[in-house]
């Protein structure tokens, strides 16, 4: 059933006062303002009991103070633009109250006497039969029309209703679709709310772990830093002892061939000696030194392998394939990390004394 909407020569005033109605709706009950009217951070207007119910709804863990309903703090997010709205300690009742839009909704219901719907209801006119009113509902075309369509028009076979009936029954299950529908956004913003404070626990977390591993890792090459300072000096000390003593014997086998080559150079211009008498008088004594010097015996020279230094060779092929293997631990809890760090620390600070304990036996052993 088609109807429009009959214009009286008045009705330019009422659809001003429909235009500002809309305006003094609140989104939480879709009814005029409610005193007191509280304006949110972001511009917004709400009866202070659909704010106080909002955030209630959305923060169903915080406890009411003394025997009142306001809520010390909290957080809600605004039913039009989703903006945040952050509370103090008063709750809803520490937002301002809007005395303008108080004040405009005073005005409008000293110059209404009737509800605008109902204004807009007298002039629902019914396209077939102009002089007739939109007064009844279709049940069955699930349409409104006029009482003369249901007695000779297109309803005069199906069920109708009473407009009021229908209009009120609707409009609850509207109603009560819209508060369903409030308290599911609200529940999905607080999953969501949920979520993302999972995230920020996740990137805690990751961040916190990375600085555990790369300790960790740190105190590794720490040891390998200071286990390869002790084989080198190790090595070190191998090598100056190899060599005091190879230059030991080198400087004993420099000063026998010195004294040697000085001997027979001695040796040789006493046989250039054409004398025979004088000759004689200096023979026996270099005969008797050169016999001597022949069998003068020399420290034994280096065993064959002496230079080697093979045996400090470093096999670190099973220690490396060790730490490739080194992997989380899907059961370590975070305390038991922090107990093994504290122990770590704990031997780390008793070190220095056992290694001035184990010091000489530690050298020795090594030479």
């Amino acid at each position: 059933m088609n109807f429009t909407v009959g214009f009286k020569p008045l009705l330019g005033d009422a659809h001003s006062m429909d235009n500002l109605e809309k305006q003094l709706i609140c989104p939480i009950c879709l009814e005029m303002f409610s005193k007191p009217v509280v304006i949110l951070p972001c511009q917004h207007n709400l009866c202070r009991k659909c704010a106080n119910d909002v955030f209630q709804a959305s923060n169903p863990l915080w406890q009411s103070r003394g025997s009142t309903t306001v809520s010390s703090g909290g957080r809600f997010r605004c039913p039009s633009c989703r903006h945040e709205v952050v509370l103090d300690r008063h709750g809803v009742y520490g937002l301002q109250r809007n005395l303008l839009v108080e004040n405009i909704i005073d005005i409008y219901k000293q110059e209404s006497s009737r509800p605008l719907h109902s204004k807009a209801e007298q002039h629902l006119m019914c396209e077939e039969h102009e002089e007739e009113k939109i007064n009844i509902y279709c049940l069955s075309c699930e349409v409104p029309t006029c009482s003369l369509c249901k007695v000779f028009g297109a309803h005069k076979d199906c069920e109708v209703a009473p407009l009021p009936t229908i209009y009120k029954r609707q409009k609850s299950e509207l109603s009560d679709g819209i508060a369903m529908l409030v308290a599911g956004n609200d529940r999905v913003q607080a999953v969501i709310t949920q979520m993302e404070e999972v995230c920020q626990t996740i990137e805690d977390n990751s961040r916190r772990q990375k600085q555990l591993l790369n300790q960790r890792f740190e105190s590794l090459c720490a040891v390998l830093e200071e286990r390869k300072g002790e084989l080198l000096q190790a090595l070190a000390r191998e090598q100056e002892e190899k060599l005091q003593r190879v230059r030991g014997l080198i400087r004993q086998y420099g000063d026998h061939l010195e004294a040697s080559s000085k001997l027979v150079e001695s040796a040789i211009q006493s046989m250039e000696e054409p004398q025979m008498a004088l000759y004689l008088q200096q023979a026996k004594e270099l005969i008797n030194k050169v016999g001597a010097m022949s069998k003068v015996e020399l420290a034994g020279r280096p065993e064959p392998g002496y230079e080697s230094m093979d045996q400090f060779t470093v096999s670190v092929e099973h220690v490396a394939e060790m730490l490739r293997t080194i992997d989380f631990q899907p059961g370590a809890s975070g305390e038991e990390e922090d107990e093994e760090a504290s122990l770590d620390r704990d031997e780390g600070s008793a070190g220095p004394e056992e290694e001035r304990l184990e010091g000489p036996e530690g050298e020795s052993g090594l030479r």
